[in-house]
């Protein structure tokens, strides 16, 4: 489950001061790709593995839970042939990537066996997940392919991607005019309606949303 910052309805949301790192254009950062939807409706993509750690079993992983060990507590988890695997002993991997894990699958232990696994997503039956215990929460992947409109009610894009560089969730925008995608805080200020039932996002963005990057100052070295 996932929720927005500041969705609290206790008292007024307001947009914390955005940092000179902030994106909310079509410019991104250099990162890794958002964690991709499930191509199945019925479930929920949870991980993804990675290469091999060491030579006694263990193998990184990448994973998409809100609280990255808690992954190894859902039980059996499908892979994309439809076996089913188990993890153990899920620790976090050298780097201080918090999403990043070293795991031991249960009854792997050869690493030929565990060569195999690279670049197999892991995924779990959402009625498994039970449902959201507040209105506000929400599987991330439910908000890819919704209509984002202004609030006049006029659509602006569509949600192609959540991705998330560090500094909180973001929403990737397609341009209904077509263009550039563009990226804008997933908090409550600058999505004050979220309505997944209804297909739709209704934002609050920056004038400047779409507009393309501007040139750079003659004194900047990058």
């Amino acid at each position: 489950m996932a929720r927005r910052p500041g969705s609290s309805f206790r008292g007024p949301a307001r947009p914390e001061p955005l940092g000179p790192q902030a994106v909310t254009s079509a410019r991104k950062p250099a990162a890794k790709p958002a964690p991709p939807a499930s191509p199945d409706p019925d479930l929920v993509l949870l991980g993804e593995f990675g290469r091999p750690h060491g030579l006694h079993g263990e193998v990184r992983l990448k994973s998409y839970t809100a609280e990255p060990a808690a992954i190894a507590d859902y039980g059996p988890l499908r892979l994309p042939d439809g076996r089913t695997v188990e993890l153990e002993d899920a620790r976090p991997a050298p780097g201080g990537s918090p999403n990043l894990l070293i795991v031991r699958v249960k009854g792997v232990s050869d690493r030929n066996a565990v060569e195999a696994l690279n670049r197999l997503t892991l995924a779990v039956a959402r009625d498994r997940l039970g449902e959201a215990a507040e209105e506000d929460e929400f599987f991330l992947t439910d908000l890819i392919g919704l209509t984002v409109e202004d609030g006049r009610g006029t659509a602006i894009g569509t949600v192609v991607a959540v991705p998330n560089y560090g500094g909180g969730d973001l929403l990737e925008i397609r341009p209904s005019a077509g263009g550039p995608t563009a990226l804008l805080p997933f908090t409550k200020a600058f999505v004050p309606t979220l309505d997944i039932p209804g297909g739709r996002i209704v934002a609050d963005p920056p004038e400047d949303l779409f507009a393309p990057p501007g040139s750079k100052p003659a004194d900047d070295p990058g």
